[in-house]
């Protein structure tokens, strides 16, 4: 079906890529919702997210309701009379009132194969897991947490270097074009979930940037390369605060060192013993001076005195979880 009026539900860069494809093909949206502007940067300034901006610059109308409790909101949607509403981490729950508005009504591109990776967060939860393939599905949205049955979906392998963000572009790839062959289709059958095998990805928090060092230097690489584009992973020496943005699984012999010791910080190498394991440091971030990302031989030739060997990163909270 061709002469379909869509409706978008977006907000961060992912949910852009969608909109991006989208605006590109028969399926252009007539309206576009996403959440309102935030606060950012020192200034705390408010700033637009990628989604609105990609709106205004495409010339779509911007609907940016704080919730649909208030009647006004979903009278917004309403004089857009939508055939379907797509949502793409959009952030906001959409009511009953909602979900039944549009013809065909609301459509999730989800970024995991479900059951696996309900909720908030599946592309960084699925990296924290160390799974090793994960994929796109688009679903028909109801009032339960992803848990609608599936038109379509599509596999994608991760490995042991995939970055979040590498993977996000993917599935935002793979999303949109099963989106635009989804619609192209409607009204069409889907397939109802398997109850098993179900796991939610729950919202990030600040717990989760927190290193525990008592974990597998395996687990701790996964953490660390799961946030580092959106909420790296900090941790803190007795002068300066660290933000970890990428860093390698080292094949050492083991040490009697205490978890989280800085075992050597020179010739370009940060290496930090793990509770099983050593990771080796290889791009961070260093509340002094500009605070600019840099790899380890930057971050050694200019802040070395705050980056002293047999220092324990996290030494006030050390606690083996297993006690």
């Amino acid at each position: 079906m061709t002469t379909l009026t869509t409706a978008f539900a977006g907000s961060p860069e992912f949910a852009k890529n969608i909109l991006q494809r989208l605006q590109d093909s028969p399926f252009a949206p007539a309206v576009v919702l996403t959440q309102p502007d935030r606060p950012k940067g020192r200034g705390r300034k408010l700033q637009a997210n990628p989604v609105k901006t990609l709106a205004q610059e495409a010339n779509i109308p911007v609907l940016q309701p704080i919730n649909f409790k208030a009647q006004e909101s979903l009278a917004a949607l309403a004089e857009f009379n939508p055939d379907v509403l797509i949502v793409a981490a959009y952030g906001l729950i959409l009511p009953p009132s909602v979900l039944a508005l549009p013809k065909f009504g609301c459509i999730n591109v989800h970024a995991s194969l479900l059951p696996r990776w309900r909720g908030a967060a599946p592309i960084e939860r699925a990296i924290m897991a160390g799974d090793t393939a994960t994929g796109v599905g688009i679903m028909q949205m109801e009032k339960g947490l992803d848990t609608g049955p599936i038109f379509a979906e599509r596999e994608l392998t991760i490995s042991a270097q995939t970055s979040v963000l590498q993977l996000e572009q993917q599935l935002a790839a793979s999303g949109a074009e099963l989106l635009i062959d989804v619609l192209g289709h409607l009204p069409m059958n889907a397939q109802p979930q398997n109850e098993e095998g179900v796991t939610y990805a729950s919202k990030l928090t600040a717990e989760d940037r927190r290193v525990h060092w008592h974990s597998s230097a395996i687990d701790i690489e996964r953490q660390i390369r799961a946030l580092a584009d959106r909420m790296p992973v900090t941790a803190k020496l007795p002068e300066v605060e660290v933000q970890f943005l990428a860093a390698s699984v080292l094949d050492e012999p083991p040490t009697t060192a205490a978890p989280g010791t800085l075992l050597i910080a020179r010739k370009g190498r940060l290496i930090v013993q793990c509770g099983t394991g050593q990771i080796q440091i290889d791009r961070l971030r260093i509340n002094k001076g500009k605070g600019l990302p840099m790899d380890t031989a930057a971050a050694i030739n200019g802040f070395q005195r705050f980056l002293p060997e047999g220092a324990q990163f996290d030494a006030n909270d050390l606690v083996d979880p297993n006690l």
